[in-house]
């Protein structure tokens, strides 16, 4: 029988797909990891699947998922402290010296917690605060903008709100760290979706991720939920499509087809790991180029 944790979870799944038809499939381009921010020549082609199989059902699905975040949790949990030290550090070197974010100007990231073994964004966050970057020629400074995640509801509502400092952020439950609605002087926080300028770059947590953009989340579906809203808004507006990319240490990183998804399931653009950067959709290929 499913414990209550999955039943849950199954619940919220089945809630956020009941609207929705399991999506064909739609093609596009792929590249193994490569060193540093250079992309290898070659290229490969994998599907981004919306789903596992035709004939899988919804609750079959739902178990996968279950067993595989069950399986990463616990080997995060078991994550040697060294290895998990070198590879924050290897990610985070390959994120700060990518053209990619270095020319972004308004980033999306999560607060890394240390209780869900994500992949530390401590640099990244400190240097997007720090408000310095250099434009495309060099020579022009970036007033970059923060947004970082604030769960509304146990619905999968998730906001991302426009933080200054680290002083923003307030201590929630499991210690994570979300910015408040408003800052001492009472003053709304910036909405990211009533921004006037479209965001560049998500910066994305994970349990397991594969090389055609695949992600398996913690069940919650905020994420997902947050990105097709705000695709849906830049297509409104007509403005480009940020590009999502994941962290992910390398045991988090699985072979196509280990991630059973559904049409509610958001692909990435791009992973960053210690081996490298992996462009995996047209965005990500011509942001990297």
């Amino acid at each position: 029988m499913l414990s209550q944790h999955h039943r849950q979870a199954s619940a919220r799944e089945l809630l956020n797909t009941a609207t929705q038809l399991v999506a064909a499939l739609i093609t596009h381009p792929h590249t193994l990891a490569c060193s540093g921010n250079q992309r290898l020549s070659s290229q490969s082609h994998c599907s981004f699947a919306t789903m596992t199989g035709k004939d899988e059902s919804l609750e079959a699905i739902f178990r996968r998922k279950h067993s595989l975040r069950s399986r990463l949790r616990k080997e995060l949990k078991n994550m040697d402290p060294t290895r998990r030290s070198e590879e924050d550090a290897a990610i985070q070197s390959i994120v700060l010296t990518a053209p990619w974010f270095k020319y972004s100007k308004s980033i999306c990231a999560y607060i890394s917690s240390p209780e869900l073994r994500e992949v530390d964004t401590s640099r990244i966050v400190s240097e997007i605060l720090s408000n310095s970057g250099n434009g495309p020629e060099g020579d022009v400074l970036i007033r970059r903008k923060l947004y970082v995640p604030r769960v509304e509801d146990r619905n999968s509502n998730m906001r991302m709100l426009r933080i200054n400092g680290v002083d923003d952020l307030i201590v929630k439950s499991m210690n994570i760290l979300e910015p408040a609605l408003s800052d001492a002087e009472g003053k709304q926080y910036e909405d990211a979706r009533e921004a006037k300028d479209p965001v560049d770059l998500f910066i994305l947590p994970g349990l397991a991720f594969d090389r055609c953009g695949r992600r398996l989340g913690r069940s919650g579906g905020y994420y997902d939920m947050f990105l097709k809203k705000y695709q849906k808004l830049a297509k409104d507006r007509k403005w480009k499509d940020p590009v999502c990319v994941a962290l992910s240490y390398s045991i988090q990183i699985m072979e196509e087809g280990a991630i059973p998804v559904t049409s509610n399931d958001v692909s990435v653009d791009a992973l960053v790991s210690p081996a490298g950067f992996v462009p995996i959709s047209p965005a990500a290929w011509k942001r990297c180029a």
